[in-house]
């Protein structure tokens, strides 16, 4: 390109220069016509016009003029003769001169031989001023071409002198290009080196490799910018290392979707946001059904299912339970074992037909991923999507869930160790029966709902008969085991509505739901019947004990709960006084009995 410009710059000085040459020649011999026109005019006026031949000869003898002749008009030929060294038309150019009365100028130019300049300028007759031409010239009018006079210039020496300009100047510039060109190289080559590295550098890093690095240079303000880009690039690099080296403390592994690790950084980053939002709303909400709820919604909505169950699995008693249920439960987990749980493996449903048995649902595509939330308790996340060509995008996200699951974790413990806290506050250690800090709690509850909907309770107070002997005779170990017993026969002879509560050693207190008059013995007499044919092994011996129960009916003994509840005790002691091992049923009779 700099060549291409350089060539045209010397053919343009070249062209211009010549162009100035022949325009400054041409002045000349322009000026020297004249002077000639002029110099004969004043010869014919002066009457020495024979001298001309004189003149013309001195002119010619000048340097740089090679040829000098007059050439007449035929009306002048005709008046005075042909003129000295015969005066005619010599070429074609005189003759278009003398027929049109206007100057030529040819250049004949040559580059290796002699080159010339000719001027023909026409001698026009006038009779302006104080010369008048037709006063010698009858024959002419004003205006009319009486002659020409022709001169011939060398200009070899300025054909010489524009070879050599150009010559030089060719040099010239040529000797600054090349030490621009050197100069470009020293101060601007760097630059364009850097900018090329730059370019392919950032080339890379639009890819998503930010490993490469600028060369350097050896231009220090190149040296300075590419250090500058590269301790950028580096600390760049270093980050995102450390945040994929590190990622794994906050996120499942997860295979990255993009190669940019930039991207892969952004989207990390949107990850643990939403997970920390997520972990940050389910920690206030106030109970453990809200926080399934909401990962069942999380999985929902990122998975685009429709169809979730969360179940807790307790790793100790090997018992199952739904805690969210989506639409309906697909699986029979009273009867047949969770797969899931049982393998503590994924259960995928397009891995083989009829994979787990305990699913109910024929023909359903499911998903089951068990989570470990703590030694005691498991979590199986079962999805189930509309067909089974969904499953494999299913899989791709299963570290998506686990991730929300961890979170979720520390939170799902806290809130079971608050149920175990709250479980312990009102729940007897031996029998795990309520104890009695329940029962004053649920008493509110109890009054307001009979009240509410003309529910009655009936009330059992009962007691083991001689306890203390045992205790004192096999020992405090046999004693508990006989609790127990009570406990069990009163849970096997009673309904999950009705309450059992622990009232204070060896005496127990139970409110039989919706509870009719003529249920209230009956259910007492059972009781007090199953427990009797008890066999309490004591060392090497088996003994058996009886019970005495008091009952009384709430609200129809009393309207104050806390009162029935002191009948049946009333009650319970009027059957101990009264043989024991019996059922007595409250009356006025016993509150007036025991005030006496």
């Amino acid at each position: 390109m700099i060549f291409v410009m350089f060539i045209f710059m010397i053919l343009n000085f070249t062209y211009n220069f010549r162009d100035y040459g022949i325009k400054n020649i041409d002045n000349k011999a322009v000026v020297l016509a004249k002077t000639i026109e002029h110099s004969l005019t004043n010869q014919m006026l002066n009457d020495v016009i024979d001298k001309r031949e004189i003149f013309l000869k001195q002119l010619e003898d000048l340097p740089n003029i090679n040829k000098i002749w007059l050439t007449r008009q035929q009306k002048v030929i005709e008046l005075y003769g042909n003129g000295l060294n015969n005066q005619t038309i010599k070429d074609e150019i005189d003759k278009r001169v003398l027929n049109t009365g206007i100057s030529e100028k040819h250049l004949n130019e040559s580059l290796f031989s002699n080159s010339t300049y000719r001027i023909t300028i026409p001698y026009k007759a006038t009779s302006t001023g104080a010369i008048d031409c037709m006063a010698c010239h009858t024959n002419a009018k004003e205006g009319d071409t009486l002659g020409a006079i022709s001169i011939i210039f060398p200009i070899d020496d300025v054909k010489q002198t524009g070879i050599t300009t150009i010559i030089n100047t060719t040099i010239i510039a040529l000797v600054l290009i090349i030490a621009i060109g050197f100069l470009i190289n020293y101060l601007i080559s760097p630059f364009l080196m850097l900018f090329d590295s730059i370019k392919k550098v950032m080339g890379k890093a639009q890819n998503g490799d930010y490993s490469k690095r600028i060369e350097p240079s050896k231009n220090k303000e190149a040296q300075d910018v590419s250090l500058w880009i590269n301790v950028l690039l580096e600390k760049l690099q270093t980050a995102l290392d450390n945040i994929d080296s590190k990622i794994s403390i906050f996120l499942s592994a997860e295979e990255t979707k993009t190669k940019d690790p930039l991207i892969n950084a952004e989207n990390i980053i949107d990850r643990i946001s939403a997970i920390y939002k997520f972990r940050k709303t389910i920690e206030h909400d106030e109970e453990i059904g809200d926080i399934y709820k909401r990962l069942a919604f999380i999985i929902k909505s990122n998975l685009n299912v429709e169809n979730i169950n969360i179940l807790e699995a307790n790793t100790k008693n090997g018992k199952l339970n739904y805690v969210y249920v989506d639409k309906k439960d697909f699986c029979d987990i009273k009867n047949v074992a969770c797969r899931a749980d049982k393998t503590n493996e994924i259960v995928d449903s397009s891995q083989f037909e009829d994979i787990c048995t305990s699913c109910k649902v024929k023909d359903s595509n499911y998903l089951c991923i068990p989570y470990s939330i703590s030694n005691d308790l498991d979590l199986i996340i079962s999805i189930y999507p509309n067909n089974s060509s969904e499953i494999p995008a299913l899989r791709e996200n299963i570290n998506f869930i686990k991730d929300y699951v961890e979170a979720s974790k520390t939170v799902i413990i806290s809130y079971k160790l608050m149920e175990i806290l709250k479980e312990n506050a009102i729940t007897d250690p031996l029998t795990k029966l309520y104890n009695r800090k329940h029962l004053e709690d649920q008493m509110p509850k109890i009054t307001a709902q009979a009240n509410r909907a003309s529910i009655s309770f009936g009330i059992l107070m009962l007691d083991i008969d001689h306890f203390k002997m045992v205790n004192d005779t096999y020992g405090h170990d046999i004693g508990d085991i006989a609790i127990k017993r009570i406990a069990t026969t009163l849970k096997e002879n009673t309904r999950n509505s009705d309450i059992i509560v622990r009232f204070g050693g060896e005496e127990f207190l139970v409110l039989l739901y919706n509870c009719k008059e003529e249920n209230l013995i009956e259910t007492s007499e059972k009781i007090r019947i199953e427990f009797s044919q008890q066999k309490i092994p004591a060392g090497d011996d088996i003994i058996s004990k009886t019970i005495s129960i008091g009952t009384s009916m709430f609200p129809q003994d009393n309207k104050d709960l806390l009162k029935c509840i002191k009948y049946s005790d009333t009650a319970l002691y009027e059957a101990k006084n009264t043989g024991r091992n019996k059922t007595v049923r409250y009356t006025n009779i016993l509150n007036k009995k025991e005030t006496n």
